[in-house]
């Protein structure tokens, strides 16, 4: 992947980080995070191309399903004990 566009991406993700964003916004700034940050850690990894379209999938699946979490103010809080998850307000 060139320099260019992963600075791009990058630059795109700051610069709507700073408005104020609807929650299709919101989706749509996590979907685009979440894919350029697996892309970028499977390159950094030095991953053959099918694994860097893997993390790029994985990573924007992530990055809307964290985007989807906080436009609810709902956080998910382990209890420790390894299977009990509760959802409360975010802090």
């Amino acid at each position: 992947m060139s320099k260019t566009l992963i600075i791009a991406l990058i630059g795109g993700t700051f610069a709507l980080a700073g408005c104020q964003l609807s929650n299709q916004d919101r989706s749509n700034l996590g979907l685009l995070g979440g894919a350029a940050g697996g892309v970028l850690l499977a390159d950094a990894l030095d991953a053959n191309s099918e694994m860097t379209i893997v993390a790029g999938i994985a990573g924007a699946a992530a990055g809307t399903m964290i985007a989807r979490g906080t436009q609810q103010d709902r956080c998910a809080y382990a209890t420790g004990d390894g299977s009990t998850v509760y959802y409360a307000a975010c802090p």
